[in-house]
């Protein structure tokens, strides 16, 4: 319980794609590209200006800026708001100045032409729409101010640019609150994946062996029965701790027959090497009590395994994860399908290897289960089928399905498509 799998590592939630930065990108390559016009309208139209040296200044001053602080507009980290101030201030200055190179207005746009919408966009995109209505405001006066009156076209490329920078800061605005959303999701996803696989070890593990002391401790008698009256309800306190239901502080809940030892598959099987991949019918077998298998494996020498006659070879947490959700069904066999005297259930596992899927089949001659039992475990807290068989699939992205027909035994069938990639090869 104390290390991390590779299964769980990656149902971590890795970094959420900001859908800023595409933004981030555009203004740089427009920046330069509007420079770039802003200097070629002036060239076309240098004879008809009064003055145009301040023109060539402004415009020399305008394409170092430009040069100088493309990285500034590459996040919003390095866009600060001192520089936004700056840029604004060189646009509004750069529309001021068209009225001194050109007194006679013969020449109609203005010296950085429609490089100003850039210095208005990367406010809407660093801070948010109002704050891009208020530099749209601030660029539109400066615009009626160099024209001299409200002309129709002025006019209208105000309100153009205003348009555009508050559509485009909140776009933004509503992105950040999705990213935001997102990224609490997968969060909260995580948790609830590391809640669940530490469920599944409490299960196979803790939970067990408290039922397993309990129902001793009832049995001997005396100072132990005590005991097993503690362990009862530490049982059931820890079980509304996995599950997230609250005790009703009524007496436990009927418990099954607990294994006296839970031996992991997986586990026997990886501890002298973890290699990157298992042969899966290698720790079915395991599993079913063959050859090196643990003394207590599952209910013995009343398992019996069919396989293909090759290797069947997967990842190597894949692998362990789906032997050990047929150990936990193998331990159902064990705990509920016993005969009238109490023998141990017979049960069969079948391992399928199809090219789109893999398919393992856990079955029994048991009495099966009654219809809904399944259903009113889950709500008592009882997680065998739930997180150890169902979640151990589930998270893998395959599926598990009980039939059962009372008197004529339980078939748990398992399945895992190849399709899906980080699962199988």
């Amino acid at each position: 319980m104390g290390g991390v799998r590779a299964a769980d590592r990656r149902a971590e939630p890795g970094p959420v794609i900001s859908v800023e930065q595409p933004l981030w990108r555009a203004l740089t390559g427009y920046r330069v590209v509007t420079l770039g016009y802003a200097v070629a309208l002036f060239a076309l139209g240098y004879g008809d200006y009064g003055r145009p040296l301040i023109g060539v200044g402004y415009l020399a001053v305008l394409t170092a800026w430009t040069l100088l602080t493309l990285r500034r507009v590459t996040s919003a980290e390095r866009c600060t708001a001192r520089f936004l101030a700056l840029d604004l201030t060189m646009a509004v200055g750069g529309i001021l100045l068209s009225s001194l190179a050109d007194p006679a207005n013969r020449v109609g746009p203005t010296l950085p032409s429609i490089w100003v919408a850039g210095a208005v966009i990367a406010v809407a995109i660093k801070s948010g729409w109002r704050w891009a209505a208020f530099a749209s405001a601030l660029v539109g006066v400066a615009n009626l101010v160099e024209d001299g009156h409200f002309s129709r076209s002025a006019l209208h490329n105000v309100l153009l640019v205003c348009v555009a920078s508050i559509a485009i800061g909140y776009v933004v605005e509503v992105a950040r609150a999705s990213e935001r959303t997102l990224a609490r999701a997968l969060r909260i996803e995580a948790a609830n994946r590391e809640r669940e696989r530490l469920a599944r070890d409490i299960h196979d593990s803790v939970l067990q062996v408290l039922a397993m002391v309990q129902r001793r401790g009832t049995a001997i008698g005396g100072e132990a029965a005590e005991l097993g009256r503690l362990a009862g309800e530490q049982e059931v306190a820890l079980r509304a701790l996995v599950t997230g239901r609250p005790p009703d502080g009524s007496a436990p809940p009927p418990r099954s027959e607990p294994i006296e030892a839970s031996a992991d598959p997986g586990t026997a099987a990886g501890a002298a090497q973890d290699p990157d991949e298992l042969d899966l019918g290698a720790l079915l077998t395991l599993a079913a009590g063959g050859p090196g298998a643990a003394p207590d494996a599952g209910p013995r020498g009343r398992v019996t395994y069919a396989g293909p006659g090759c290797p069947v070879p997967l990842p190597a947490a894949t692998a362990r994860t789906v032997a050990a959700a047929v150990a936990a069904a193998l331990d159902n066999v064990r705990r509920h399908a016993t005969g009238p005297s109490g023998e141990p259930a017979a049960a069969w596992i079948l391992l399928e290897d199809e090219p789109e899927e893999i398919t393992v089949t856990v079955r029994d001659d048991g009495p099966g289960i009654p219809e809904g039992r399944l259903a009113a475990a889950e709500a008592e807290g009882r997680m065998g089928a739930a997180l150890s068989i169902r979640g151990r699939m589930t998270e893998l992205g395959g599926s598990a399905r009980w039939i059962s027909v009372p008197g004529q035994g339980t078939e748990v069938e398992l399945r895992l498509p190849r399709q899906r990639k980080g699962a199988l090869r």
